[in-house]
Order: structure tokens, then sequence, then C-alpha cells
């Protein structure tokens, strides 16, 4: 895909991944930040849930290189985002507020995003996953990331489901450009 300064017509990219990162491997939130950094730099859109964690590391790294950030809250407001949720605010440019909790948000966040990556994760990054695997979108694995991330491969064997449309890779430019690949084969609007 051609970069285009049109942000609608951007693929919009989801990183999914643990907000509470004690089970993630020492280097998991530097190689999230490059993810969120090889999201922008192959002309994409990066979408979070607004949380802490392996996603907001992607975030960081997004805006380290000027791109467009959007994320997903479980809240009703900023305020519940904020004091009930405890989430933050910073380096996303537009959130909204889905008030769907956890699980509606989930949802909401797969089916937005043109493809979604996994780095590290727990519960919910599977939630996610499984969500996205489902709705057959393209799926990228960051691993030896630890968590989630390191035990897909397996599951998918156990499964017994196929493969889908999984790739993975331990390199955040290699991953991002499969994904990339795989979701500009199913855009309507080239550009």
């Amino acid at each position: 895909m051609r970069p285009t300064s049109h942000t609608h017509l951007k693929l919009k990219i989801c990183i999914s991944g643990a907000a509470e990162t004690g089970l993630c491997s020492a280097d998991a939130l530097e190689k999230t930040k490059e993810l969120g950094r090889q999201v922008i730099k192959q002309g994409a859109v990066l979408v979070t849930g607004a949380t802490t964690g392996a996603p907001l590391w992607g975030a960081i790294g997004a805006k380290e290189e000027s791109g467009f950030v959007i994320g997903l809250s479980p809240a009703v407001s900023e305020e519940e985002h904020v004091k009930k949720y405890r989430l933050p605010v910073d380096y996303h440019d537009i959130i909204i507020y889905t008030g769907f909790g956890y699980a509606g948000r989930n949802l909401l966040l797969t089916r937005s995003s043109d493809a979604v990556m996994i780095s590290c994760g727990r519960m919910g990054t599977l939630n996610e996953f499984t969500i996205a695997f489902e709705d057959n979108k393209p799926i990228g694995v960051l691993t030896e990331t630890g968590g989630m991330a390191d035990e897909l491969d397996g599951l998918l064997e156990k499964a017994h489901r196929g493969r889908g449309k999984v790739v993975f890779d331990n390199d955040p430019a290699r991953l991002v450009k499969k994904v990339i690949e795989m979701a500009a084969k199913e855009k309507l609007l080239k550009v």
C-alpha cells in the first residue's frame, strides 16, 4: 500500500497485549514499542485498547514516529476511564469511550481494526485473538515476548481449526510487513 496523508484510508492495525506485564519477557515492552513505531513507519494507523502495559508501549512508539493512535476504552467516559479503570489518556490522538466493559471493548477493538498484532498477553489478549481469528482477520504474533504470544502456536495446533491468517515472527519490522501485506489485500480502496 502506498503511504497516504488521508488518515481515514490508512490501514488500522491493532496492538493487543498484556496490560499487566509481570509475565512478559524482559524485552517485550521495548519490542512492542518498536512494533508501534513500525506500524507508523509502514504507513498505517495504530489502534489500542487505551490501556496500560504492552499496548501503551506500542502507542508510545507510534507517537515517537509522529503517528496517529486511536484508543478504545472499556469506560463510558474519560472520568470513568481514569478513576474507575485507572487507565491512561496519554499517547492517543482519540479515545473512544465504548461503555461496554472489557469484553465489549475487545469485540469493538478487533472488529474496528483491519488486522491485530499480539505481544505478550494474558486472558484479555487471548480473547482479542480468538475474536480476530473467528472474524478471519490477519493476525501477527510477536514471538519471544512471553505470555499468550508464546502459547498461541501450540493453541492453534491443539484447536484443530487450521492456522487462519496468523503469522509469527520475533522481529517487529518483519511482522508488521507481513501483517500489512495480508491486510492490504482485503482493502477495497487502494491508495
